[in-house]
């Protein structure tokens, strides 16, 4: 079975596709109340921890790595950075496996989702998961948008399946 991790210090996916797969666990790990980064890193431990699949391979978005004008500042890359390690680290420590990395980009081409100029890839992310996967469901607020941790779901069972891609063409 394949973990597919989407981390961020405010809300974090986490799923889970089978040796087929199928996606068998979806959910996210909400930390924003948590206002120390230590709580936030605990708080997804426990979440880590809880899971009771036989993990094989654990596949986690890489974290950005450079700037691009009107986006994260550095402090806010830094800290994305350090979060992404100590939750690697906690994979690794209960997992025994060490977790590889992709970038977003790939992932996204390896499950064939097309970017289109100009359009949110958030967007597009989700087109594709609620087009492709009957069982992903997306709650809507009030004023017809995604609630919070519906884009960290879909983001996370893209690395996961991406992983997947990655291991099917590992096994030819």
């Amino acid at each position: 079975m394949i973990l597919g991790l989407d981390i961020s210090t405010s809300i974090s996916g986490l799923c889970v596709v089978d040796n087929d797969g199928t996606v068998v666990y979806n959910e996210v790990c909400d930390t924003r109340k948590y206002k120390n980064f230590f709580e936030k890193a605990k708080h997804i431990k426990k979440k880590i921890e809880n899971l009771k699949y036989p993990i094989d391979k654990i596949f986690v978005e890489q974290s950005l790595q450079s700037f691009r004008s009107g986006f994260s500042s550095a402090k806010t890359l830094s800290t994305l950075s350090r979060f992404n390690g100590v939750v690697s680290w906690i994979c690794f420590q209960h997992f025994g496996i060490e977790p590889e990395y992709i970038a977003a980009p790939t992932a996204r081409k390896l499950c064939g989702i097309k970017m289109i100029r100009g359009q949110k890839s958030k967007e597009l992310v989700l087109k594709h998961v609620l087009d492709n996967e009957p069982g992903f469901v997306v709650l809507y607020t009030k004023h017809g948008n995604p609630k919070p941790g519906t884009y960290d779901r879909a983001d996370s069972l893209v690395i996961a399946k991406a992983g997947y891609s990655i291991c099917q063409q590992q096994t030819k």
